[in-house]
């Protein structure tokens, strides 16, 4: 079976593991933690990077930061992960759901400000397949009605909106180095502070409500307790597993365009009528996270990743609108969102991680073209 996604390894990870049992500072914020906050401002920009142990961390840590309280709104793309809805209703926030492009799952920037209200507070795009948000209208309208700009780009690290970072537009950002993520620590984040105001307050959340950090630093003479926080810092280990990653970002980014290159190049020669390729606007780059199709439908979409299943390929669908979710379905009182519900019925991952092997590729290629000579006549 080829898998939907398999962690690739650099072959430096257990040696920077060993460097950092050795070195007897494993808890957290020591060398390797330093290393990649370190890497990500210097290469990208970012004022402020503290690492976390999620992605699902480093919202929560935006949320608090905001000062999200109950009453307070924040609008997100109903198609998205949990995570991104999870943050600001830990805090008390009524969640607005905003409907994707009709071409892309993006979050449709141009119906954002029909949303907005007196009791807005933030809004969270979300960098869907590591492809930009048309974060020009978003931080245009953000600044218009004085709300905050969190970048939720779990899978947009090394991307761009022309030519800047994604993770840069926001008040915050936050990313994920999950295991499917270009860049891997098994699980681990970290939270992106551009407001140079929220900097001190960031890190004093991500050290339990204390001023830790400070005392490390030798800035403070003691620590304690002086605001709210939690647990949010990483161990030595999940950082040293991420320098190794960090150290070969280039060349997994170069292994998984290759992958993506070679499924764009065939199937959008096929222009079957069975379903769509991923669409990208011109001010986006791709960081190959993904590759996806759309299909007609619900049942074409099952039929399609039964057969490749029945071929030893494991493709995936992906989100389920979360205004029609289980816990939030009686609570949702906004518009139908028709792009929403139909990426949620008809998008397919196939198989993408940086050691799919050319031949893997062309074979998944091969079953999908039977696939279409086996289903496009009775269409």
């Amino acid at each position: 079976m080829i898998p939907f996604n398999k962690p690739c390894l650099t072959g430096k990870e257990t040696d920077y593991i060993n460097e950092a049992v050795n070195s007897g500072k494993i808890s957290g914020n020591g060398l390797f933690t330093q290393k990649c906050q370190s890497f990500f401002e210097k290469k990208y920009g970012f004022k402020k990077c503290l690492l976390t142990t999620s992605c699902t961390d480093a919202l929560e840590m935006a949320a608090i930061l905001c000062d999200i309280k109950p009453g307070d709104e924040v609008i997100i793309p109903s198609y998205t992960f949990v995570s991104t809805a999870l943050a600001f209703i830990r805090q008390g926030a009524k969640i607005i759901f905003a409907d994707s492009y009709e071409s892309h799952p993006n979050i449709d920037a141009s119906k954002i400000e029909k949303l907005i209200s007196k009791k807005t507070k933030a809004i969270v795009p979300v960098h869907y397949a590591g492809v930009s948000c048309d974060m020009e209208m978003i931080t245009t309208i953000a600044q218009k009605y004085n709300l905050y700009v969190i970048e939720d780009a779990a899978q947009a690290i090394d991307s761009f909106y022309k030519n800047r970072p994604l993770g840069s537009f926001g008040h915050l950002s936050t990313f994920s180095f999950h295991e499917t993520k270009n860049i891997i620590s098994g699980e681990g984040g970290m939270l992106v502070i551009n407001d140079k105001s929220l900097i001190k307050r960031a890190e004093i959340i991500w050290e339990k409500g204390t001023n830790r950090a400070e005392f490390f630093r030798g800035e403070v003479n003691k620590y304690g307790w002086i605001d709210t926080g939690s647990s949010f810092l990483p161990s030595e280990i999940i950082s040293a597993f991420l320098w190794a990653q960090i150290e070969k970002l280039d060349d997994l980014q170069n292994k998984r365009k290759r992958v993506y290159n070679q499924y764009s190049e065939a199937l959008e020669k096929c222009n079957s009528a069975l379903f769509h390729t991923p669409s990208i606007p011109e001010y986006a780059t791709n960081n190959a996270h993904m590759y996806y199709l759309i299909f007609k439908n619900q049942e074409s979409r099952a039929s399609f990743i039964s057969f490749l299943k029945k071929h030893q390929i494991l493709s995936v669908f992906h989100y389920i609108s979360l205004h029609k979710s289980p816990y939030y379905k009686d609570l949702y009182t906004g518009d139908e969102l028709s792009n929403s519900d139909r990426f949620s019925d008809c998008l397919v991952r196939l198989p993408m991680y940086a050691d799919l092997e050319e031949n893997e590729v062309e074979y998944i290629i091969k079953v999908i073209k039977k696939y279409i000579e086996s289903n496009e006549s009775s269409f």
